[in-house]
């Protein structure tokens, strides 16, 4: 069936409902080339500003997996994987996979690199020497069935609609859109085989969706559109009001993760951490309840088979496994600017947006899509929202390669702080499941 995309792109523009052929037309066209990127982008703000009804998120959803093949595993494993929706320092899933894994589940995971202001999984993971994320679906496949778990890019053949569109919304300014959040994430995890699904949703200052309201109409949304398609889907909402952990930056996550498989302590990491792996946990049947998941999660931490898992995952998709022991191996940026608090007081707010955007600037992210990352930038950053802080403390660190420009984020991140005499209590990094 034939349309002409100018019509789609007025209907949708007027916010009016496409139905499920018109919505594969676009799909389909554009990925073969006779839909051009300028009408997408069209379509895909249209979109952002009039939204969908339920049926074209299904619709659209259905589309993109359609676009290519669909992965299956044996009923008898217990598959569970994991999505967030983006935060500043957002590292979670790099010890979550390892850690569920040893605990007996099979984590089979399609990841993507960094929108907006936010990291992407497998920018993080591509900074470890030699590590490989492009895999055929049978080669992933295999690495799940034999380590427990595989992160990797979205194959030539998997979902390559929503490969195509995921880049061009990076770079149109409709990343925030729920439609297109909700058909971009639902049809990797469905595609992907995994039959239960948890989905860390940020909410605050330093994730797309800025308050619960939003969160919760996105939730109603991912967990439809996996019912639609067959698959149990749990949502956390978690606070991003502070970046996670202390490290912002893809090495300098990694590094970090490391040490908190080697039993380093990272409070926000592990509060969410431990949230979403005991959801995991108890949703593929592993644990009964929340109590079972915990000693199962501490065990594998303590006793070393989570970091022995990380060490399998990376040494399975072609990465140097010595990086855990040697992180000169990462390399080193030429300059490391302190950043030192210009007053005293209590955080009242952090602008974690802001930060994602400065590092940016010393390409820790990307402009557009063909910018070129540098794995050894990033910053280090100790404070959380409530934290005091002192007039002339160095509250952390900015690794960069060009001193003027790495003084300008310095700039920008002490910026991103309100400052204030009275103490601010910080809010629970958990704020519901559903």
């Amino acid at each position: 069936m034939s349309f002409n995309p100018v019509e789609l792109i007025i209907k949708k523009r007027n916010g009016h409902t496409l139905n499920k052929n018109e919505i594969a037309f676009l799909v389909n066209n554009y990925v073969n080339g006779r839909v051009p990127d300028y009408q997408m982008s069209a379509f895909l703000m249209s979109t952002f500003f009039k939204g969908m009804e339920m049926s074209e998120i299904i619709d659209l959803t259905a589309a993109y997996i359609e676009s290519g093949s669909q992965i299956k595993f044996a009923d008898s494993l217990h598959t569970v994987d994991k999505h967030s929706t983006g935060g500043v320092g957002d590292k979670v899933t790099i010890v979550l996979a390892p850690i569920v894994a040893a605990c007996g589940a099979y984590v089979p995971m399609i990841s993507g690199r960094g929108l907006g202001h936010t990291g992407g999984t497998l920018d993080k993971l591509e900074a470890i020497p030699g590590f490989k994320t492009h895999y055929s679906e049978s080669e992933f496949v295999q690495m799940v069935e034999k380590c427990g778990l595989a992160i990797i890019a979205q194959s030539e053949k998997l979902v390559p609609a929503d490969k195509k569109i995921y880049a061009l919304r990076d770079v149109s300014g409709t990343v925030e859109s729920r439609a297109l959040i909700t058909a971009s994430v639902m049809c990797k995890k469905i595609a992907e085989g995994a039959k239960n699904l948890v989905i860390d949703l940020k909410v605050g200052a330093g994730a797309f969706m800025k308050n619960l309201a939003e969160a919760e109409a996105l939730a109603h949304s991912l967990i439809n559109t996996g019912t639609a398609f067959g698959q149990r889907v749990k949502v956390v909402f978690t606070a991003m009001n502070s970046p996670i952990g202390y490290k912002i930056g893809n090495a300098l996550e990694i590094i970090e993760c490391i040490d908190y498989l080697k039993g380093e302590k990272v409070p926000d990491l592990e509060i969410i951490t431990n949230e979403l792996a005991c959801q995991m946990l108890i949703l593929s049947n592993i644990a009964k309840d929340k109590n079972e998941a915990l000693s199962k999660i501490n065990e594998v931490v303590s006793n070393g088979k989570a970091l022995d898992k990380f060490i399998e995952m990376v040494n399975n998709q072609g990465g140097d496994p010595k990086i855990v022991d040697d992180y000169s191996l990462f390399g080193k940026s030429k300059y490391r600017l302190p950043i030192i608090s210009q007053e005293g007081g209590y955080v009242q707010s952090i602008n974690s947006q802001e930060i994602g955007y400065a590092l940016v600037e010393i390409n820790a992210g990307r402009r557009v899509l063909e910018s070129a990352l540098d794995y050894n930038t990033g910053c280090e950053f100790y404070k959380k929202q409530g934290d005091r802080i002192d007039k002339g403390e160095i509250i952390g660190y900015v690794y960069c390669e060009n001193d003027e420009v790495g003084r300008n984020v310095v700039f920008r991140i002490l910026n991103s702080m309100n400052i204030a005499e009275t103490e601010e209590h910080s809010e629970d990094i958990i704020i519901e499941v559903i």
